[in-house]
């Protein structure tokens, strides 16, 4: 079973910035990756994804202000936070799914392998 580790959490005033890996033990290029998250009480949502043929999709709140990326090996994968918000407080999950998917990729459904998630804060 694949096994996804976050780390990057923190708390951050309003307008910082954070970046979130995502060790994966297996190459990307036969997965298609994401970021979601979850605040309290609130459904989780997708935030980023990056399918196994390389097309990314944002949600529209993450759009412009957030970065989806792979290193070279791919077996890291990143989301890169600029210009935060109070209502980015979430926990923030890595998914993968071994498929190239090409759609649905914000929807949490559509993945099979989770993280433990790791806690995002920003203070206004």
């Amino acid at each position: 079973q694949v096994q996804l580790m976050e780390s990057g959490g923190g708390s951050v005033e309003a307008g910082g910035s954070l970046r979130l890996s995502c060790s994966h033990p297996r190459p990307h290029h036969a997965y298609t990756v994401a970021w979601f998250r979850q605040a309290p009480g609130k459904e989780r949502e997708g935030v980023a994804a990056i399918s196994a043929n390389g097309r990314t999709d944002y949600s529209d709140s993450a759009l412009g202000r957030f970065t989806i990326s792979k290193d070279n090996s791919k077996t890291t994968l990143y989301l890169e936070m600029t210009s935060l918000k109070p209502e980015d407080t979430a926990v923030y999950y890595c998914a993968a799914r071994r498929a190239i998917l090409v759609s649905g990729l914000l929807v949490p459904s559509n993945y099979h392998v989770w993280g433990q998630g790791t806690q995002v804060t920003v203070s206004s």
